[in-house]
């Protein structure tokens, strides 16, 4: 449950443990994922999205966790993406970068997932145009359904940034007016299975 004080908005100390747990397993299986997997995206980033009032997910996305502005690395990614015009080589610097230590330290994270769509992509205006969704992650023998507020980034907000840039270390052919959408979790409305300690 959230207190609203004012403008302030905090969240109680259940909602609080939910998401950190979830920030913490995120970092550990995107870190799992650069290490192991040779960043290939898997369940455990892969969520079902559901539309409020569907009675099916409408399919998965792939989400990006961004470090919040304040800890931002998007200046080293774009130093990345511009070094080379070889993707393999732009890969293997990436896969090296995102292997290390950026994910680390969950508490640098913005708790704003983001996941490109293409330019003109219905489902993502469908996703927008219904403003909310329910994102449910399943791995590892943990499940998170994250009741999410969404919007469209602007291209001048950090996330989109850090999102773009990120992206198009994995997918050179990444359009320039690629969709990018947040989905801003609601932990007094999500659940855990099971519960993080």
């Amino acid at each position: 449950m959230m207190v609203q004080t004012g403008e302030i908005v905090r969240l109680t100390s259940a909602d609080a443990g939910l998401r950190d747990g979830f920030m913490r397993w995120q970092c550990r299986v995107r870190q799992i994922i650069m290490r192991e997997n040779q960043g290939r995206p898997g369940e455990a980033i892969m969520p079902a999205l559901t539309l409020p009032g569907a009675a099916a997910p409408m399919g998965q996305i792939i989400t990006v966790m961004s470090k919040a502005p304040q800890y931002s690395r998007t200046p080293e990614m774009r130093h990345l993406a511009r070094k080379t015009n070889d993707p393999a080589l732009r890969r293997e610097a990436a896969l090296t970068f995102f292997s290390e230590t950026y994910y680390q330290r969950a508490a640098e994270f913005s708790e704003i997932l983001s996941a490109t769509f293409p330019p003109g992509s219905p489902g993502a205006a469908r996703i927008r145009e219904a403003g909310r969704a329910t994102l449910t992650f399943a791995a590892y023998n943990q499940r998170y359904d994250l009741a999410c507020r969404v919007w469209t980034l602007a291209e001048h907000n950090p996330l989109h940034q850090a999102t773009y840039w990120h992206n198009l270390l994995f997918n050179p052919e990444l359009a320039a007016d690629t969709i990018i959408l947040g989905f801003e979790p609601d932990w007094s409305c999500s659940t855990a299975d099971p519960r993080p300690r």
